[in-house]
């Protein structure tokens, strides 16, 4: 009989937590261990409003004070359930700015069990910056994590952090600061990012980088305004004059109004158009190239802080690949033999790849057998759904379409006619042509393979002037069947080859 024991996770040890008590709202968020690619197992918010009337009172509200002591009286619970190993409690601008801050702070601690680190301005920004690179390949721009009490601006560019500002400029702060006015917002928006303009002037022609429950929730209406195939808010990128067009729809409608406003809690539907305020002035001031949403923020970026330098060295996307290839896949050493395999053929054929179309043939390699245990009919549909809507970061949603594709086309044929033209076009004309190229090379490696170790490295695939040519050794000579010569020579209909299978 086999094991009973689960295998579902990493043998990474014990799980870690982070309890973030934000302004707005105070969650839970367990992860499987600390890795290059933490993978939530468990994740819960309430939305309890601490920062509610702290701009004008001073003071935290007493009924959203209770309200986050139950909840981290429950998240206690649920740490000790999942064996939690260690719990990280952040606590940011609400309590930080507030005057029974302190005595909130010594009552949360006795309700979640653990010690409560209260977040300076500046440690919050330098999180939500490591969040983005964390989340991010090679990201270049302005991070701003807008929350219920606060706005963080920071820099980044590839792995280097710059100094941090932070304004009271989130959204719970705005709509007490104006009393409800949404031309007075506008006003001291523009007025605190005016003061602002050297973080401001070096976001011109960059990336906005955009963190925070507000944002999101302004992404995911105008992804459906624009009925968006791909329901992923990370690296999801939105272009600045279609932006603002949609940031002043929201300031002027009714939320109610407002296409799939079902998605947006309730609790969270009056901030809207305070976080839509704020992002347009950023985008009049900074003059961004675009504004990519980050679903990594201060918890990830606290992840990321404790890593090994060697371990933040490591490509997220390969990394999570990977752990997903030793979960899911027949063999997981096949996978990086299939990697190897494919490149020899790319090198030899002369393909140009930069350096971030290898990395997406990699994560491809590592990730093309994670579907093997479906019902062969729906391998390939459920493997696209199941790269498109992963939790992968390191990614943008073009990259997500391709690897989709790759293995979508590795299990159902390489005809681009049966696969939907949203995520075609999604992926677009380059890499939908690539992943087209790599799945023909896949549905010649496991017929000879069978997604085992070590067949690869012995029956190379390589362009020799106006061929293709597979080389089998004497030993796997009967694998030269018609169905594989068909293989080689649908590859070699795509790049206008020869086939032709070798006995070495």
């Amino acid at each position: 009989m086999p094991s009973r024991e689960a295998q579902g996770r990493l043998k990474v040890g014990r799980p870690i937590a982070i309890i973030d008590i934000g302004s707005n709202s105070v969650r839970l968020v367990a992860y499987e261990g600390i890795t290059r690619a933490p993978t939530p197992i468990y994740n819960e918010k309430v939305l309890c409003g601490l920062g509610r009337h702290v701009a004008t009172t001073g003071r935290l509200d007493d009924d959203a004070v209770e309200r986050a002591l139950r909840a981290l009286a429950r998240f206690r619970v649920l740490c000790e359930t999942m064996d939690v190993s260690k719990v990280f409690v952040l606590a940011t601008a609400a309590a930080r700015d507030a005057t029974n801050g302190p005595a909130f702070l010594k009552a949360a601690a006795a309700a979640c069990g653990q010690k409560v680190q209260l977040l300076s301005g500046a440690q919050e920004a330098a999180f939500s910056a490591y969040g983005v690179v964390s989340g991010f390949y090679d990201p270049d721009g302005l991070v701003g994590d807008l929350g219920g009490g606060s706005l963080e601006l920071v820099d980044v560019k590839g792995a280097s952090v710059g100094e941090g500002v932070t304004m009271p400029l989130g959204g719970l702060a705005l709509q007490d600061l104006s009393g409800g006015s949404l031309k007075k917002a506008q006003k001291i928006v523009r007025a605190a990012l005016e003061r602002q303009t050297e973080q401001l002037e070096h976001l011109r022609g960059r990336t906005f980088y955009a963190v925070g429950g507000t944002w999101r929730a302004l992404a995911r209406l105008h992804q459906a305004s624009r009925d968006y195939p791909l329901h992923v808010m990370h690296a999801y990128t939105i272009k600045p004059d279609d932006g603002l067009d949609f940031l002043q729809l929201v300031e002027r409608v009714d939320a109610r109004t407002l296409k799939d406003i079902e998605s947006v809690s309730e609790a969270r539907r009056p901030l809207l158009a305070y976080g839509a305020i704020v992002l347009e002035e950023i985008l009049r001031l900074g003059q961004p190239k675009e504004v990519a949403i980050s679903a990594l923020g201060v918890r990830e970026g606290l992840l990321y802080d404790k890593l090994a330098p060697e371990t933040r060295a490591l490509d997220p996307l390969l990394s999570a690949a990977g752990d997903l290839n030793l979960l899911r896949s027949r063999s997981a050493r096949h996978g990086e033999e299939l990697w190897d395999w494919t490149c020899r053929f790319f090198e030899t054929v002369g393909l140009p790849e930069t350096e971030n179309d290898k990395r997406l043939r990699h994560a491809a390699c590592l990730l093309a057998d994670i579907g093997w245990r479906a019902h062969p009919d729906y391998r390939g549909e459920q493997s696209l759904n199941l790269l498109a809507y992963g939790a992968f970061s390191g990614i943008d949603h073009p990259g997500r379409a391709y690897l989709a594709l790759s293995i979508f086309f590795r299990h159902e044929g390489l005809s681009p006619d049966k696969v939907s033209s949203r995520i075609k076009t999604l992926a677009g004309i380059k890499l939908m042509e690539r992943a087209r190229i790599l799945a023909a090379l896949m549905r010649i490696a496991y017929p000879v393979s069978v997604a085992m170790e070590g067949i690869l490295p012995r029956t190379p695939l390589v362009a020799r002037g106006q061929q293709a040519v597979l080389q089998l050794p004497g030993d796997l000579k009967e694998l030269a069947s018609d169905r594989l010569v068909g293989r080689v020579r649908a590859l070699g209909k795509l790049l206008d080859l020869e086939p032709r299978i070798e006995i070495v």
